[in-house]
């Protein structure tokens, strides 16, 4: 006999400081990331002939793919921080706005889910990256020292 188990969810109740600071450092990762993003553009770049290599071709298509993927994902998700930021006066206002004040806080809810997936991911394409250029770069490291 199979026994359920029940699925609680813990709900923290957050202030508006708090909020907003968990919105700038949203705004401070995602511009890191796309600052981080030029960086890999360039290392692929860099290895693009190595890159094309038959070998690893079909993985680092699929790693180059996401990679692009995430540049376009990261755009909405920009607006959506700065869009809930824009609203935070809702939660300040001194004025009750009970069904708006809850609808800020389950936006609030969706962008702490949406960053954590998408920083997730991000960071395993960002390995799955460095993986194929330091395979790379250990084959050319090979291929100098047997000349």
């Amino acid at each position: 006999m199979k026994s359920k188990t029940a699925k609680h969810s813990y709900i923290e109740w957050l202030s508006p400081e708090e909020m907003h600071e968990a919105s700038l450092n949203w705004f401070s990762e995602l511009k890191f990331i796309r600052d981080e993003q030029l960086f890999l553009n360039n290392l692929v770049t860099l290895y693009t002939l190595q890159l094309t290599d038959t070998a690893i071709f079909e993985e680092s298509k699929k790693v180059i793919s996401r990679l692009q993927k995430a540049e376009k994902d990261i755009v909405p998700l920009f607006k959506k921080v700065q869009a809930h930021e824009n609203q935070l006066e809702i939660m300040v206002d001194d004025i009750n706005q009970l069904k708006m004040e809850k609808a800020y806080q389950e936006t609030h809810k969706e962008l702490i889910i949406s960053m954590n997936q998408y920083t997730v991911q991000y960071r395993e394409i960002k390995e799955g990256l460095f993986k194929l250029i330091t395979s790379i770069m250990k084959k050319n490291k090979q291929k100098r020292l047997l000349n």
